[in-house]
């Protein structure tokens, strides 16, 4: 099959847009949301709702400068500041009213301490290597009776570097895109690497089926086999997601957007690096084992 033929030309696709994406975090940084970094919430309901402008224009004047705004429903917004006190609560109520002009009343207010934003940062980063580790595990433990010539263990060393693959790439574009990253994104992401190993496994357990079938002496023919066999499975599976993320983006509520975006461009990766990326590696390693 052409993927395996021209493995090398993926490989330095998927090296350059990881090489973008280290760029982009080197460069530009995260982008942490409160759940990470601390700072205070609120979400207000108008009677009109005024423009994000205006409402801009009226956080600047009263000192909140850098707040974030985002449109809620039809009539919400919720605002995402450094840690308030109480005094800088009711000021940010006021400017939220232009100053009494509008009537509005606030639904829900929240801070999170820069203590507890650096235990969530930590315990987010710990599950997705703790899941990372479960699925290699799992894929060694699955694999273990696979007929050669790659060994079980590799098998799950390949799953892995293609979750890595899969988790940095929609990173570097949230950061590129200037988007917050917070307790929702990294849900994303682990939802992300159990879309991209379920089709990763779908792929090596048809490679397995084949070394069994000795449908060929020749490793990277009995991959390249396997991959035409699930291929349009793989990605007419990824479209349909695909497609029920799409309208979740466009016409789904704003607090939603960033989710399914990352969700989306994720299941794009996770496809594309399943098809690929993890199979034509296993055809590499065992070209180099010879």
């Amino acid at each position: 099959m052409f993927i395996v033929k021209f493995r090398k030309v993926f490989f330095i696709l998927s090296s350059v847009v990881i090489a973008l994406s280290f760029y982009a975090f080197i460069v530009k940084g995260f982008h942490a949301g409160i759940d990470f970094d601390g700072g205070s919430i609120s979400e207000v309901s108008y009677t009109q709702r005024p423009d994000v402008p205006t409402i801009k224009a009226s956080l600047d004047k009263a000192g909140f400068i850098g707040a974030n705004i985002q449109l809620a429903g039809d009539s919400d917004i919720t605002v995402k500041t450094v840690t308030l006190t109480e005094a800088q609560h009711q000021n940010l109520l006021t400017a939220l009213s232009l100053n009494g002009a509008l009537q509005m009343q606030e639904k829900q207010f929240s801070s999170i301490g820069p203590t507890i934003g650096n235990e969530l940062r930590t315990k987010s980063w710990f599950a997705i290597a703790m899941v990372i580790l479960g699925i290699i595990l799992f894929i060694a433990y699955a694999f273990r009776k696979v007929t050669g010539p790659i060994s079980s263990w590799k098998y799950g060393l390949v799953t892995m570097l293609t979750l890595f693959h899969d988790i940095i790439v929609p990173a570097g574009v949230f950061v590129w895109l200037g988007k917050e990253v917070d307790s929702l994104f990294v849900v994303a992401l682990l939802s992300v690497m159990g879309v991209s190993v379920h089709d990763t496994i779908v792929v090596f357990d048809r490679i397995r089926e084949n070394l069994q079938h000795r449908i060929s002496n020749d490793f990277a023919t009995t991959v390249g086999k396997s991959l035409e066999e699930t291929f349009t499975r793989s990605v007419n599976t990824s479209l349909t997601v695909m497609l029920v993320l799409a309208a979740l983006f466009f016409f789904g509520p704003a607090s939603t957007k960033d989710f399914s975006l990352v969700l989306w461009i994720g299941v794009f990766v996770g496809t594309y690096s399943s098809i690929f990326i993890a199979s034509p590696l296993l055809v590499e390693i065992e070209k180099h084992q010879k």
